[in-house]
């Protein structure tokens, strides 16, 4: 399993359309095995979610993200969690595969048809 987590200053940023890295966090057997840091390319609609199942991401865990974004995630087979915490990407990847990471609304207000780029 292969978690990515769009970052600004380290931590989870709400706005995943325009995140200065992502984390990609590698979980075997439950346990976080490692964690890779990649700067994504430039911001255009779509690209995001065919650069993440192109480095075989399967899940996201995001502060916010538009609709759009979450439909091109799924038709990749990437499961996505939004509304998560601004938190170290560990923390959030712990936390989730606990079961006890708690999320709020999805910080894009966009409609399903907008990827976020705030």
């Amino acid at each position: 399993m292969k978690i990515a987590i769009p970052l600004a200053m380290g931590q989870l940023t709400a706005h995943f359309g325009h995140c200065q890295e992502f984390a990609f966090v590698n979980v075997a057997d439950g346990e976080i095995k490692d964690t890779e840091k990649l700067v994504p390319p430039p911001h255009e609609p779509g690209v995001l979610p065919k650069w993440l199942a192109d480095h075989g991401v399967t899940h996201v865990i995001a502060g916010g993200m538009g609709g759009r974004a979450q439909q091109l995630l799924n038709a990749s087979n990437i499961e996505v969690v939004t509304g998560a915490p601004v938190e170290d990407p560990e923390v959030l990847v712990k936390a989730w595969l606990a079961k006890t990471l708690e999320t709020g609304e999805n910080a894009c207000g966009h409609d399903e048809n907008h990827i976020c780029d705030h």
